[in-house]
């Protein structure tokens, strides 16, 4: 299926209203709408159309989404002398950090600073940890979600059951620096660290960039109804 065809059938969804959910759980929303589109389903995620990226969204969802994860030359600091100085425990004992990064700092003091051209995580000492260039997390995100076509539904639950109308679509498109450092600011982009102590070096599992999903039209520069 091509753009204009996706178009075509989305605007015959809309008209029809609410319809009963496929699935249970927070996956029945991507099940039923590319069952009534007669896509195929991919990975439990929506497949693209010409290499444009779907996603099905609840109008009262306040889930969180990863939009990517980036770690290439950024830390400041040794990362395994980072977790020795600024991690915590885990219930099994194990020292890491693991913390979602905000302007505010945490328990350990750790916050996020940002300025029109960078990120960093921060200590209250002025130590600067780790360092990310806005520019870098543009290219990041547009290779990874060059174009984003945004599904958003209304919800009602009828005798337990979960019914969905589908009724707006949003072709959205390139994402800058400038948009990035806004979001960082108003807190509506935030850093997941991952990473603990296996003694001799640091596992990382890969810095998270995650936004709410009903802020995702605000990563975007263009955006178009269709």
């Amino acid at each position: 299926m091509n753009l204009e065809e996706f178009k075509n059938k989305f605007q015959d969804l809309k008209n029809k209203g609410f319809i009963k959910s496929l699935r249970k759980g927070p996956t029945g929303i991507g099940l039923t709408f590319e069952t009534l589109m007669g896509l195929k389903e991919n990975n439990l995620a929506l497949p693209d159309i010409d290499g444009i990226e779907i996603k099905a969204h609840r109008d009262n969802s306040k889930s969180m989404i990863t939009l990517f994860t980036f770690n290439k030359k950024v830390w400041q600091v040794n990362p395994l002398e980072a977790i020795r100085k600024y991690g915590s425990y885990d219930d099994n004992g194990r020292l890491g950090m693991y913390y979602t990064m905000s302007l505010t700092p945490n328990s350990a003091g750790l916050f996020l600073t940002v300025d029109n051209k960078q990120i960093s995580v921060q200590h209250i000492s002025g130590e600067i940890i780790a360092t990310w260039q806005l520019s870098n997390l543009a290219e990041r995100f547009s290779q990874k979600i060059p174009a984003l076509l945004f599904i958003s539904a209304h919800t009602e639950e009828r005798a337990g059951i979960e019914y969905f109308h589908f009724y707006r679509g949003q072709l959205m498109q390139d994402t800058t620096q400038d948009l990035l450092s806004e979001l960082f600011r108003t807190g509506n982009l935030l850093v997941d660290l991952r990473l603990h102590d296996k003694k001799t070096s640091a596992r990382n599992h890969g810095t998270g960039f995650r936004t709410f999903e009903d802020k995702l039209p605000l990563l975007f520069k263009k955006i178009e109804d269709i």
